[in-house]
């Protein structure tokens, strides 16, 4: 039987704290002066707690990208048309793309969901559609979509996290694609933050002066027609948001509520996860950020959500492209922590210059 979202949040527990205090004193015991690890340190201990263990291991990984489209680009807010959606996710389909580049590479599975692309897109068998809806309505002008197409939205997330989950993932990565949906999560950026428009707005696919300035009253104007609540995620997707920024939110939930680790892309993945942790708080245990987007609304994302990204590269493409790149990272991390000798396993003095012998036996 299918779980309603309340049951899905209901589920989602803390990171366990036991795991992690265990794990932090084996940290602090490897064959390294403490700390000299840095965040991979910091990483490896949100593992644990993600994991339930001390020794955290990774198995399988995955990136999911949910594609759809915007009525918003109605209002000239990107340079490019919105007949490029249904192309790229066909790109993704062929192995043409970044992410899949990239996710051959890392050896991570990739996920391709339309979630409300406006074009017809032929069956493909590495093609999940859950689509909601022809691309949403003009945020500019009303609502993006219902509150029930929202809730599906989430809901049809959570159920492909679950699904990559329970087929071995345990590093689960959130990407997207959709003409437009900058500008929806710029609006979103600063429903939530409280940050204007014209900080949260950034050049998208490329915009200059005059039309970012452009993009920007448009963000403004859709907020002011909507008037999302920030207190209720729900409120704020359904009015100024994506069918694909709705399933990234519910994979995120899934992710959490099977005890995964999420791997948060750039900007749109990051408006995502404002919607996820409004609808459950604790899903930023599962968060880690990959990579700060040259975006510029992204800083302001990962300010409020409190994440500090692993990457900086000045990407800004999404698709998941930063996320993939961030997971060899992330299984190092946990592979010293695991890995690792302690200073007593290995029969070297500690950093008093205490001897220490080494264990008899293999």
């Amino acid at each position: 039987m299918a779980l309603t979202l309340a049951e899905v949040i209901a589920s989602i527990q803390p990171a366990d704290a036991g795991a992690m205090r265990r794990a932090l004193s084996r940290q602090r015991n490897l064959t390294k002066p403490p700390g000299s690890l840095g965040r991979l340190e910091d990483v490896s201990v949100q593992l644990a707690g993600i994991f339930g263990t001390e020794r955290p291991t990774i198995g399988g990984k995955a990136v999911i990208v949910a594609a759809a489209d915007h009525g918003v680009v109605a209002q000239g807010v990107t340079g490019y048309p919105q007949e490029v959606t249904a192309q790229m996710v066909l790109n993704f389909l062929s192995g043409g793309a970044a992410v899949s580049v990239m996710a051959g590479r890392v050896g991570a599975r990739q996920i391709i969901v339309d979630a409300g692309v406006a074009a017809d897109l032929p069956e493909h068998p590495g093609l999940r559609s859950v689509r909601i809806g022809r691309g949403t309505a003009d945020i500019s002008v009303g609502p993006a979509m219902s509150r029930e197409q929202a809730e599906q939205s989430v809901l049809a997330g959570v159920e492909i996290a679950i699904e990559a989950a329970e087929s071995g993932a345990d590093l689960i990565a959130a990407g997207e694609m959709g003409i437009g949906n900058t500008t929806a999560s710029s609006a979103i950026t600063a429903a939530f933050t409280g940050a204007s428009p014209e900080e949260t707005t950034g050049a998208g696919t490329g915009r200059n002066a005059e039309e970012l300035a452009h993009k920007a009253a448009v963000v403004r104007r859709a907020l002011e027609v909507n008037s999302p609540d920030a207190s209720d995620g729900m409120d704020v997707l359904s009015k100024v948001g994506g069918y694909e920024i709705g399933v990234l939110a519910g994979v995120a939930l899934g992710a959490a509520s099977m005890r995964r680790a999420l791997i948060v892309d750039g900007f749109i993945s990051g408006a995502a996860m404002l919607i996820a942790q409004a609808l459950c708080p604790t899903v930023r245990d599962y968060l880690i950020a990959s990579h700060r987007s040259a975006e510029k609304g992204h800083s302001i994302v990962l300010s409020h959500l409190k994440l500090l990204p692993l990457l900086e590269l000045d990407m800004r493409l999404g698709e998941g492209s930063g996320a993939v790149l961030a997971m060899p990272v992330i299984e190092a991390a946990a592979a010293c922590l695991s890995d690792m000798a302690t200073f007593g396993e290995a029969g070297v003095s500690d950093r008093d210059g205490n001897e220490v012998e080494a264990p008899i036996g293999p």
